[in-house]
């Protein structure tokens, strides 16, 4: 039976297949179970029956069928697009046999509109002057170093402070600590804090008065006038290398000798992340486009599972910023089911694209070859430094590398490249 892109199909296991299934499971309860008079797993079938039951069997039963049954219903029905994973449901379990309903997710028919000749173009990339200075600019901060000095602290030094907060003469909570190292212009203290530190020096102390700000997170401090007592301890001017030979060598960046040199370096860099990024948006706007002419019902159960696909790398990104999704939930004040919401839209979108280009594929007649796919394997292999035969494994296999293939070729074909 099929209706809005499911199909269901049943199957039966009974006779000997049936009576074989309950042979096992019984054999596979009779060693947990203990019958007076006899020891464990020795007990005579007609004696667990009589205590049990032969409904008891049932479900170990099931589930030594389920294999079988499921490999039946995906040769039975190989020529079906499925595109999710099969619901299973034990509709019927007695003596004499069960039957299993599989409900299978079909690839969902998809009507095209324009898909060639859109009118849209690649943004055109230009590196500025003013970016690749920017970028040397950081560079050379990423190399500075901290060093003490004698002399009054100025915007940009860093002061390392003892520090508590009173109010109304009595020390408040989370108002004090000790060899807090505070840049200086960096704006990370109350507005004012930092302003007062200017022109002191290495040992001396002073009251600074500040106003908390009314929406600060304590309701006891929002609005509240304060008096930190301060000690500087040191202070440290932030020394930036010069653009010379050091920096260079200190870069380790091949061919990198001189400033010439290294601005090619990093307008060749910048120009190719901005080609990337170009490329991408450029993708995103003519699949965007050729999406607002596409007819096509998307099953439920496709936009579900490719949610928990983006899901997961969503809780592997945080994993990698020392967080987990428990943790995301408690900062934010959110739940799974709020996060799941919230990327609804983006599976949406991505199903639809994934379609889209298949359809787009078969209706050009796209056709990857096992040689070609060998072909980009053993070139990817390469490039990643491993073995073909571990890449693929890594990769998922041929099939995904032909899968890859044909999706590349559909966009360049929306692109006009073919």
């Amino acid at each position: 039976m099929e209706k809005n892109n499911t199909k269901e199909i049943k199957i039966k296991i009974e006779g000997q297949e049936w009576k074989d299934a309950l042979d096992k499971a019984f054999e596979k309860a009779n060693m947990k179970v203990k019958i007076d008079g006899f020891r464990e797993g020795k007990a005579p079938k007609e004696v667990f029956l009589k205590k049990y039951g032969e409904e008891s069997l049932y479900m170990d039963a099931a589930d030594l069928c389920l294999e079988d049954a499921y490999t039946k219903m995906i040769e039975d029905n190989k020529d079906l697009e499925i595109v999710a994973q099969p619901q299973i449901e034990l509709t019927n379990v007695d003596k004499d046999g069960l039957e299993f309903k599989f409900t299978l997710t079909l690839k969902p028919t998809i009507k095209l509109g324009k898909y060639k000749d859109l009118g849209i173009e690649p943004e055109k990339v230009e590196v500025t002057k003013e970016e690749i200075d920017n970028t040397i600019h950081e560079m050379q901060h990423r190399f500075a170093e901290n060093v003490i000095k004698d002399g009054e602290i100025v915007d940009g030094d860093i002061a390392i402070i003892d520090f508590e907060g009173f109010k109304d003469g009595v020390a408040f909570d989370g108002g004090k600590g000790e060899s807090y190292s505070l840049k200086i212009g960096s704006h990370t203290f109350i507005p004012g804090f930092e302003e007062q530190l200017v022109g002191m020096k290495a040992n001396e102390e002073k009251d600074i008065e500040v106003t908390f700000p009314e929406d600060y997170h304590s309701e006891d401090l929002k609005g509240a006038k304060v008096t930190f007592k301060v000690k500087v301890n040191e202070v440290k001017e932030v020394k930036v290398p010069e653009l010379d030979k050091d920096f260079y060598e200190d870069l380790a960046m091949e061919g990198v000798n001189s400033l010439e040199t290294l601005e090619e370096q990093v307008e060749a860099t910048i120009k190719t992340k901005k080609e990337m990024n170009a490329e991408n948006k450029y993708i995103d706007d003519l699949l965007e486009a050729i999406a607002k002419e596409v007819e096509v019902e998307l099953p439920d159960v496709m936009v579900k599972e490719e949610v928990d696909r983006i899901l997961k790398q969503y809780e592997e990104n945080l994993k990698m910023q020392g967080l987990t999704l428990e943790l995301f939930y408690q900062y934010t004040n959110s739940d799974e089911a709020a996060l799941r919401e919230q990327m609804t839209e983006e599976a949406t979108k991505r199903v639809t694209y994934r379609l889209m280009l298949e359809q787009i594929a078969k209706e050009e007649n796209v056709n990857v070859t096992e040689e070609d796919a060998e072909k980009e394997a053993s070139e990817l292999a390469k490039k990643y430094q491993m073995e073909t035969d571990e890449f693929l494994e890594a990769f998922g296999g041929l099939e995904m590398i032909k899968y890859d293939l044909t999706m590349r070729q559909a966009l360049d074909i929306i692109k006009g490249n073919k």
